[in-house]
């Protein structure tokens, strides 16, 4: 009979975790530079990597420092934007349950948006996934961020960078990131309000709180629309996708072009 050859789990977990790992790499050495750009040491941007994770909440932090923003404020606006790991842990517990607190609490560490998105696809395509091979991605994940970190850290300390571009380049990425969370033309709607909002409240507070406050009143002001739309008007134009059937050019241009062709 044939013995049939299996991997050590760890590699098996790699090659799962290696595009991740991968994509990782170019984002994580901007980040670095640009921590290093806002007053991180090497030793301090290692540090936040391991303890935030999050590539969003770090340029986020990288962002307010070089506009001199006090600390509570900068406390504040990472709780309302890391705050969704909340939903994103809940989806998983199923799968973890019978686990230690210890275990979970690191599980928990190290978890972001991308790995879980690889981990949720394991969890619920393959029957032989555990907890286990699920912490494992999230720790190479981990190290490939951190150690990206650190040598883009070690590259900011050699060159030197122009603050006023470290603030253009993190606008335009948050720009990008706000584009493609649109979805709808409500979103739409509560973005624009969203950022005439920030404005106001930045004058009023004449302190950065303002987007605090800006940020938790669009929310909530978006969130009591679309549950009010939802159960009042489900068919209102505002929940539609942006390029939809009704009132969207997009879908129409492709059929058209379908149409030509056949």
């Amino acid at each position: 009979m044939k013995q049939i050859k299996t991997e050590a789990r760890w590699k098996e977990t790699f090659k799962v975790a290696w595009p991740l790992c991968l994509s990782y790499t170019p984002i994580g050495l901007a980040c670095g530079i640009l921590l290093h750009a806002a007053g991180f040491n090497t030793l301090l941007t290692g540090l936040v990597s391991l303890v935030i994770f999050s590539g969003g909440a770090q340029f986020l932090i990288a962002q307010m420092l070089t506009v001199n923003a006090p600390i509570l404020t900068i406390v504040l606006m990472l709780f309302f934007l890391e705050l969704r790991y909340a939903l994103l842990g809940s989806s998983l517990s199923k799968y973890l349950q019978g686990e230690s607190r210890s275990s979970i609490f690191t599980f928990a560490l190290s978890l972001n948006d991308e790995n879980y998105a690889v981990n949720y696809l394991k969890f619920a395509t393959d029957k032989h996934w555990t907890p286990n091979d699920a912490r494992r991605v999230e720790h190479w994940s981990l190290l490939f961020w951190t150690v990206s970190n650190i040598v883009g850290s070690l590259i900011g300390s050699v060159l030197s960078i122009n603050l006023t571009v470290v603030d253009f380049a993190l606008t335009a990425l948050f720009i990008y990131m706000i584009v493609m969370q649109i979805k709808s033309r409500l979103s739409l709607l509560i973005c624009i309000f969203s950022g005439a909002l920030a404005a106001v409240c930045m004058i009023i507070t004449k302190s950065t709180l303002g987007l605090v406050a800006s940020t938790l009143i669009a929310s909530f002001t978006g969130f009591l629309i679309e549950e009010l739309l939802v159960k009042k008007r489900p068919a209102s134009a505002l929940l539609q996708d942006i390029g939809s059937r009704k009132g969207g050019p997009i879908i129409e241009e492709i059929e058209k072009k379908e149409s030509d062709i056949l």
